[in-house]
């Protein structure tokens, strides 16, 4: 029996196959073999390398807890001003004003094209040569203005496509009764494109979560994996420090895809149960109505 998309395996494609995922088993138990002898000659798997995370509060109540707390703060505040300043400098690229589709672009185009790492530096030396902010936070100010730049210029253009990318007949319907600009965009195209664009919106949250790790690294914020960096030089257990670090950067991405996710799935439903069922009565009633008689002169039904 075929599919659509390929035809069934025949008896020595499947012997074939199953040759395959053999070797591949194999050779993926061998390279776990391989990495484990190493670590283990390497001293990095002995108990008190492990045991920290399990008997010592300190590993979580002054490292990684803090650390945690970091990350989802200056994520969280990139978030909520790159999202609605993302759908602004989007929504300007389309605008019919040259000089705002200008200078949006600009702008979108500029900070685009700067790493990130590039614009947390700079921003954390703006903040001590030409502002009062405290050096105990201008870490924290500068990771969320470098991310803000750059993720804002991303979700600018992932706006920017998620509105082209509807037909054109809704924004002809919607002109066509007399609605606005900013009432065909607020009302007819932003609702539409929010389904479209919400994957490409999520992974670019995800980026924002993992991309505070620079800040710890260049400018010294204290996120996760700057005290991750902590535990190994209290402890000497860097593979282990480091391990649990990227499960907890796990944990946080997949609770966001997730929650995108049920999002998601809630807006499709929402568009498809959006109108209400009529009862049995109701249907009836329409069914009984005929056409409408026309009147003549002197109270008389006629035909039209």
């Amino acid at each position: 029996m075929s599919s659509v998309l390929y035809d069934t395996p025949g008896p020595r494609a499947k012997v074939r196959n199953a040759l395959y995922t053999v070797g591949f088993l194999v050779v993926l138990g061998a390279a776990l073999y391989w990495v484990l002898r190493t670590l283990g000659d390497a001293g990095e798997l002995e108990a008190d390398k492990w045991s920290p995370f399990f008997t010592d509060s300190r590993v979580w109540t002054t490292f990684l807890l803090p650390g945690l707390v970091n990350t989802l703060k200056a994520a969280a505040l990139a978030m909520a001003i790159a999202l609605p300043l993302g759908a602004v400098l989007g929504i300007a690229r389309l605008s019919d004003h040259a000089w705002v589709r200008g200078t949006a672009g600009a702008i979108v185009e500029f900070f685009r094209a700067i790493p990130v790492l590039l614009l947390m530096v700079f921003a954390n030396e703006a903040y001590a040569m030409w502002t009062n902010v405290d050096s105990g936070v201008r870490p924290l100010y500068a990771v969320v203005t470098g991310l803000v730049l750059y993720n804002a210029s991303v979700l600018a253009e992932v706006v920017r496509a998620g509105i082209l990318s509807l037909p054109r007949g809704q924004t002809d319907a919607a002109q066509a009764i007399g609605m606005r600009k900013w009432q065909v965009m607020t009302f007819v195209l932003l609702p539409q494109a929010v389904t479209a664009m919400l994957p490409a919106i999520v992974s670019q949250l995800v980026v924002i979560v993992k991309d505070t790790a620079l800040g710890g690294a260049v400018l010294g914020f204290s996120e996760l994996l700057r005290q991750g960096d902590l535990i190994t030089v209290n402890y000497s257990n860097p593979i282990a420090a480091y391990l649990f670090v990227g499960l907890l950067f796990i944990v946080l991405n997949f609770a966001l895809t997730g929650g995108a996710g049920w999002l998601e799935r809630r807006i499709r439903q929402g568009g498809r149960s959006s109108g209400k069922a009529l009862t049995t009565e109701q249907l009836e009633e329409l069914e009984n109505v005929g056409p409408e008689p026309v009147t003549g002169r002197g109270g008389e039904t006629g035909r039209s």
